[in-house]
């Protein structure tokens, strides 16, 4: 365990929880994202989808926590590297300019805190229903109303401008952290560079349109 720790503490350590953090957590945005887009199956499909969910509360609250978790660990080892490296070079250039890095890399962490901000909301306004309780009613059969919960929720302009701006955001940060998880874990090499590069960009393409759909469906009444 001592050594674990003191691996940890390294740069290297920080960046392998950073690159495996960030692997679950992709993998948890393509699974949210291919559950979401069953509203298009109408009703039935996602209300029994998230009715199977919850019939195994175990298994659910065991997700949820490793979950939040996997973010902690995520967040925290991004901040400790971002104070690394500013440790590191203590005094900023006289004469910065921007040279091979992208945006998305120049808000990577900006971006992260933004993200995190939108989660908890999404997780009171749907998950929890703090902020709108009568989105948690239960259809004829027993179930919870996702269907209704969604269309309820994404009708409101605002609600769905800000999801909108969070996936953009999201998948910004996707297309330079998926490409980075690679480099931390040692599996990217030149040969394959812009291949790497290019399926970091076209997955946070396809879960930006993906879950930019449901919104832009529900908002010009393709489904309701």
């Amino acid at each position: 365990m001592s050594n674990v720790i003191r691996f940890y503490k390294s740069s290297l350590g920080k960046k392998y929880v950073m690159a495996l953090t960030g692997f679950a957590l992709f993998a948890f945005v393509i699974a949210h994202m291919a559950g979401n887009l069953q509203i298009f199956l109408g009703p039935d499909a996602i209300n029994d989808y998230a009715a199977f969910l919850k019939s195994k509360p175990g298994i659910l609250w065991a997700a949820r926590l490793g979950l939040l978790a996997v973010v902690i660990l995520h967040i925290t080892a991004a901040i400790q590297l971002a104070r690394i490296n500013r440790r590191a070079r203590p005094v900023g250039y006289n004469d910065y300019k921007v040279v091979a890095s992208t945006l998305a890399q120049r808000t990577i962490l900006m971006s992260g805190l933004i993200i995190l901000a939108f989660v908890v909301y999404h997780l009171l306004h749907f998950t929890f229903g703090v902020t709108n309780p009568e989105y948690l009613r239960l259809t004829r059969d027993g179930q919870h109303d996702v269907y209704g919960m969604m269309i309820a929720g994404f009708s409101n302009v605002w609600v769905s401008a800000f999801y909108i701006i969070a996936m953009g955001l999201l998948c910004l940060h996707l297309s330079h952290g998926v490409s980075s998880m690679f480099q931390s874990l040692g599996l990217r090499r030149r040969a394959i560079t812009r291949s790497i590069n290019l399926f970091a960009r076209t997955m946070a393409l396809v879960i930006f349109v993906g879950n930019v759909a449901i919104v832009a469906a529900v908002l010009t009444g393709l489904v309701k």
